[in-house]
């Protein structure tokens, strides 16, 4: 096994899975199966982070996401990779500055290029801070981090 502390870290967290599908990556952050704790992630985009509805889903290549309107997830259906959270929904930071999987907070985001990142926040960690700091950087070493993980 090329990563037993990975493995170890799924079989504990009970957070995480693995999905069946690959797109961008086959390793999702993932609680009952919904991305990115049910927010939905078109509205990112729009003006904020907005919670998804339960009667409003899309299952995509191994991940079901929620929208908080049709007209997301009419925007989603239409072009889905632009809206997938980068490094499979975990914190942007971890994977840059560790190559971890760490959860994070939905409301704490960036979207860089058209593409969004999200982040850890709390207990008075708010690694979007750290990652402004060295974005370049960071972005580099969790963009190779990512691929090694995968």
């Amino acid at each position: 096994m090329k990563h037993p502390i990975l493995f170890l870290l799924f079989a504990v967290s009970g957070i995480s899975l693995l999905a069946q599908d690959t797109t961008k990556s086959s390793i999702f952050n993932m609680e009952d199966g919904i991305m990115v704790q049910g927010y939905d992630i078109v509205s990112y985009f729009n003006e904020k982070p907005l919670e998804g509805k339960a009667s409003i889903t899309k299952r995509y290549k191994g991940a079901t996401y929620q929208f908080h309107t049709e007209t997301n997830l009419t925007a989603f259906n239409a072009n889905p990779e632009k809206y997938i959270p980068e490094f499979g929904g975990y914190c942007a930071y971890a994977m840059g500055a560790r190559g971890e999987l760490v959860d994070i907070d939905p409301e704490t985001y960036k979207i860089v290029n058209g593409k969004l990142y999200l982040f850890y926040n709390a207990y008075f960690n708010n690694t979007l801070k750290k990652w402004n700091k060295d974005e370049t950087n960071l972005l580099k070493k969790a963009n190779t981090n990512w691929k090694e993980l995968l």
